[in-house]
């Protein structure tokens, strides 16, 4: 591998077409990557901002990021199945805390839920408030599907 190799030695996802870069410069970052490719045509999917509110519009886990970051997944998985995609088909993730002190929470959380070895680019933003009080977190998606 060529310092100046933009794909950084790793091939693409199993049946995606979907390569995960990191530059040589920044350092690298746990659970993304500085960049990400889709090197194939496809579908792209823009998932909205998701939320911890059940399927009945009830807030899972009041005070509790944990919880709240294991519905806002579960809310991700169902928006990403629904529009025909997978996890491995996310290129990036975008995080909205109140907290950012909290961000350790959220990556643990990301760990178990996402396949392992997944690293979309993302970013972390923290807010003063979410579209409601008893918010901590919220997430959003874009995906990637190839055809077929």
């Amino acid at each position: 591998m060529n310092e100046h190799d933009p794909l950084n030695g790793r091939g693409p996802r199993a049946g995606t077409g979907i390569r995960e870069i990191n530059a040589p410069g920044p350092p690298p970052g746990p659970g993304y990557s500085h960049a990400v490719s889709a090197d194939v045509p496809g579908r792209l999917v823009v998932l909205s901002g998701q939320i911890a509110l059940d399927g009945d519009g009830n807030l899972v886990g009041p005070g509790d990021l944990e919880a709240q970051t294991r519905q806002v997944f579960a809310n991700l998985g169902a928006a990403l199945t629904a529009a025909g995609a997978r996890w491995e088909h996310v290129v990036r993730l975008g995080y909205f805390l109140l907290d950012a002190r909290g961000v350790g929470v959220v990556r643990a959380v990301r760990e178990e839920m996402l396949p392992d070895g997944l690293a979309p680019a993302a970013s972390l933003v923290e807010v003063r408030r979410l579209v409601r009080d008893d918010l901590l977190v919220e997430i959003e998606a874009m995906a990637v599907v190839p055809p077929g």
